[in-house]
């Protein structure tokens, strides 16, 4: 399936990415790294091109998943504007998606809030590994942290630290596929179809197992990968959505009995 195609071509960048030079490490020309991230120093403007490149296959299927969430909340009777307001604001699939779906079976608004807050209870602990690479005033770190989505983090990572410019590269890629999937959902739902019938159901999961993919390159790295997926399954059932995610960073505890190898 083209699907496939384009999740196969993100784990390419995903390992590429994780290939590249170390943080921290000189380079070539003997460029220091950066003092706060600790990402080597390069040109903004070039990270972020790379950043965007990087994104640019899992954005197109974070367009058709933007579609997707257009029509669900369409149908779900949230209007026109307020879903895209959403993906603007939010800008995280899970959440907005099970907003949609509580709104949809007749739920109470305070009952999509509590569901996308618990969805997003991982962006703590993401939101506290971007923070020493975000720059300027708060403002302007705010509006940076507003890119920072799982496949972005993953994108930006060099050697266990974000690298800025390619957060912000792969955040406004993404960003803008989302968007632009979610006003084709609102707007042309009813010439998209069913979302089903386009197997986002496999999709996604498979692009998330791509990203991981690139991240594996130690012995720690994975073993918190096995036991935070363990902890995910063996939590999933017993108790709300979202939490089993949180509980799965107590993998990078365990991973930290293990010896990294040195390169």
């Amino acid at each position: 399936m083209e699907w496939f195609s384009i999740i196969m071509e993100a784990s390419t960048i995903m390992a590429d990415t994780a290939a590249s030079p170390q943080v921290g490490a000189p380079r070539g020309n003997g460029a220091p790294s950066d003092a706060t991230s600790g990402a080597p120093s390069v040109p903004i403007a070039k990270d972020v091109a790379a950043g965007a490149r990087a994104a640019a296959p899992i954005a197109i299927a974070a367009a058709i998943f933007g579609a997707s969430f257009g029509v669900l909340a369409r149908d779900a009777g949230m209007g026109v504007v307020p879903p895209i307001l959403m993906s603007l604001t939010t800008f995280a699939g899970s959440a907005q998606f099970a907003v949609a779906s509580v709104l949809e079976s007749g739920g109470a608004v305070t009952a999509a809030i509590v569901a996308a807050v618990l969805l997003n209870l991982r962006y703590l602990a993401i939101g506290i590994s971007v923070a020493p690479a975000l720059r300027g005033s708060t403002g302007r770190r705010l509006a940076e942290a507003q890119l920072a989505v799982d496949e972005s983090w993953a994108v930006a990572q060099s050697d266990g630290r974000v690298r800025r410019g390619r957060l912000l590269g792969a955040g406004l890629v993404l960003m803008v596929a989302w968007t632009s999937g979610t006003v084709a959902g609102v707007l042309g739902g009813s010439a998209l179809g069913d979302p089903a019938d386009y197997g986002l159901d496999a999709m996604f999961p498979a692009l998330f197992l791509a990203l991981l993919v690139g991240q594996l390159n130690g012995p720690r790295a994975r073993a918190a990968a096995l036991a935070g997926g363990v902890i995910a399954l063996a939590l999933t059932p017993l108790v709300p959505p979202g939490l089993p995610i949180v509980a799965a960073a107590l993998g990078a505890v365990f991973a930290l009995t293990v010896r990294e190898t040195r390169r």
